[in-house]
């Protein structure tokens, strides 16, 4: 058998070039589920800036920052959970209002008038440094509102 130079380096450059393609695909996918991840998490500031019993809007991000009496934290989500159409918030009851099919809910997100049939859904909120985060990949449905659902400074 004759060696083919020709041959020996066009296989060693599609060898290497398919290593490389591998390499690239590999990485962009780990960076892109790691960047994805990263912006879910959502910085809302320090929890000294939110008075107690209000509630503050994200509406790009889909939920509202609710901080209770006591100082616990609820991200509820904006989503009615009848058919998922955006709820307002009631400046009179403090709680949220669904303008499509007129289903009402307490501050904590439970259900007042249906036809919604459960509670709003929240994310959860992590601490870090002393910063709040609100991370909306990952979307919590419930029963009924409980105390564990807040989380303290």
């Amino acid at each position: 058998m004759k060696f083919d130079r020709r041959r020996f380096i066009n296989r060693l450059i599609v060898g290497i070039a398919a290593i490389e393609a591998i390499v690239l695909i590999k990485g962009g996918i780990t960076n892109k589920a790691k960047l994805s991840e990263d912006k879910k998490l959502i910085p809302v500031g320090k929890s000294d800036s939110y008075e107690k019993n209000h509630v503050y809007p994200f509406l790009n991000h889909h939920f509202y920052l609710k901080r209770f009496e006591d100082g616990g934290f609820l991200a509820l989500s904006i989503k009615c959970t009848h058919l998922g159409c955006v709820i307002n918030y009631n400046n009179t009851t403090g709680g949220f209002n669904c303008p499509c099919h007129a289903s009402q809910f307490s501050p904590n997100g439970e259900v007042v008038a249906s036809p919604a049939s459960r509670p709003l859904d929240y994310y959860p909120i992590t601490v870090k440094n002393g910063e709040l985060y609100v991370d909306t990949s990952v979307v919590k449905r419930r029963k009924s509102f409980l105390k564990s659902q807040l989380t303290y400074v």
